[in-house]
């Protein structure tokens, strides 16, 4: 008779203690995707023809440092190349992250409704979560740094704009957090969603802070607005003592070459990526007006989804998965009367708005 064995039992505590990522609804022939935040109109017809390309040579390594990737985007941030670290996405550089800085007896700071990415990095480097509660469904900065105090922490995620609430934070605001958090505790700004933010009043990236404060990083995601989620490719910024260390604990070619190669392409695309940012923040206002004409309560967003008040956030979203139309809930984030939903095309907007107001 064999013996009776528990995986879970042989796990560190912190990660049996873990709940999985859960996705979004996989894309499904004539479903309309608005679960994922990702770009409607797909990938720049460059990084396209730059992917295919790049598949001509799959029995070849890709390059470990990602050479011109790091170049180009070095050039366009006005930062040096030491202080980029590539990631297979942006949450591969999350873990890298608390890899580094965490570990048992050491804590990570972050908000509640903050990305389900934030706990699962923490957790499964040993480390320990102090979720500080929202403010309006936003970050307490205020909060979060004196969370900062304990001893303990030396690490903090804020997102901005945050997924799944869409609110986002002044350079004004990020900066007095830096000013009022101990040099030791590393601060992560997550900006996976900065480009939509960037028309938004009062919106500010955390980049320009770099240089004088040490203990910042900035992480970017090419999974959005670039519309390369299927690649995996993101990277933070980051002191070159930081990115230093990062790069000690990333894994060799953890950055495919079909990536790489869309990735630049994508980068040098700029008319086609400012046509899909002026697109989503005008269908972003479009559709929260017609969704508050409906009487649903919106969150305010600077990204590319609202967060929508459903009430019955199952019902609706049983309805409109019955509907072809594949929305998120965020439940799992302490938000169970909320959908998340991606800004789609026009039609998509329209076909979402139809199917609401049947349901109702």
């Amino acid at each position: 008779m064999a013996k009776s064995w528990n995986a879970e039992s042989l796990a560190m505590p912190s990660v049996a203690r873990l709940s999985p990522y859960q996705p979004g609804r996989l894309s499904e022939a004539g479903m309309i995707m608005l679960a994922s935040n990702e770009n409607p109109r797909g990938p720049s017809p460059a990084a396209l023809e730059a992917a295919k390309q790049a598949a001509t040579t799959l029995h070849r390594y890709p390059d470990g440092g990602a050479s011109a990737l790091r170049a180009l985007l070095a050039e366009q941030l006005s930062v040096s190349e030491d202080q980029l670290t590539f990631g297979n996405g942006s949450n591969d550089v999350l873990d890298l992250l608390a890899c580094v800085f965490l570990g048992p007896g050491r804590s990570a700071v972050f908000s509640e409704h903050a990305f389900a990415v934030y706990p699962i990095a923490t957790q499964s480097a040993g480390g320990n979560a102090k979720v500080v509660a929202a403010k309006e469904y936003g970050h307490d900065l205020s909060a979060m740094a004196a969370a900062s105090e304990d001893r303990a922490v030396s690490l903090m995620f804020v997102a901005n704009p945050n997924n799944p609430t869409g609110h986002w934070l002044a350079a004004e605001d990020i900066e007095a957090l830096l000013e009022s958090v101990p040099s030791r505790v590393i601060v992560v700004v997550d900006e996976a969603y900065f480009e939509y933010a960037e028309n938004q009043a009062a919106y500010g990236s955390a980049l320009p802070l770099l240089a004088r404060y040490p203990n910042l990083v900035v992480t970017r995601s090419f999974s959005k607005f670039h519309g390369l989620a299927a690649l995996r490719l993101g990277y933070a910024v980051s002191h070159p003592q930081v990115a230093n260390l990062l790069n000690r604990v990333r894994h060799p070619f953890n950055v495919n070459a079909i990536a790489q190669a869309a990735g630049v392409a994508s980068l040098q695309d700029v008319g086609y990526l400012q046509a899909c940012v002026a697109e989503n923040a005008d269908q972003r206002e479009r559709l929260a007006t017609r969704l508050a004409a409906l009487g649903y309560v919106t969150m305010p967003s600077a990204a590319n989804f609202l967060c929508v008040h459903m009430g019955d956030a199952a019902a609706a979203n049983d309805w409109l998965l019955s509907q072809r139309i594949a929305v998120r809930p965020v439940a799992n984030y302490g938000l169970p009367e909320w959908l998340r939903i991606t800004i789609g095309t026009p039609e998509e907007n329209e076909a979402l708005l139809l199917a609401l107001e049947h349901w109702q």
